[in-house]
């Protein structure tokens, strides 16, 4: 069955980075366009960052361009998410998807302090 399994969350301080991971099993990544949501208390959970199945197209959230990078590699079935310049309203649970299926991981928390 489809598993995406994130790790790399945690507590950072503002302007810290983090590397967000998600490793896939259960399907041939190589096919599949991949992406990172988020969910904050109270918010809608929101797209942070997508990447076609190549790697060769991204799209980013507005909040994110020019702080996270989005990438993949399809041989070691994994996703990144690289995560600079970390802010107090970055904080969220942030969860793996593929797009086919609506795949979701568990998620994973990331909590910047204010």
């Amino acid at each position: 069955q489809v598993q995406l399994v994130e790790s790399g969350g945690g507590l950072v301080q503002p302007g810290g980075s983090l590397r967000l991971s998600c490793v896939a099993s259960g399907f041939t990544l190589h096919m599949h366009t991949m992406g990172w949501y988020r969910q904050a208390p109270g918010k809608e959970r929101e797209l942070v960052a997508d990447i076609s199945r190549n790697g060769g197209i991204t799209n980013y959230a507005d909040s994110a361009k020019g702080r996270f990078t989005i990438s993949r590699d399809n041989a070691r079935n994994t996703v990144w998410l690289q995560m600079n310049s970390l802010k107090p309203e970055d904080t969220a649970k942030y969860y793996c998807w593929r797009q086919r299926g609506n795949y979701w991981g568990q998620g994973i928390q990331v909590t910047v302090p204010s």
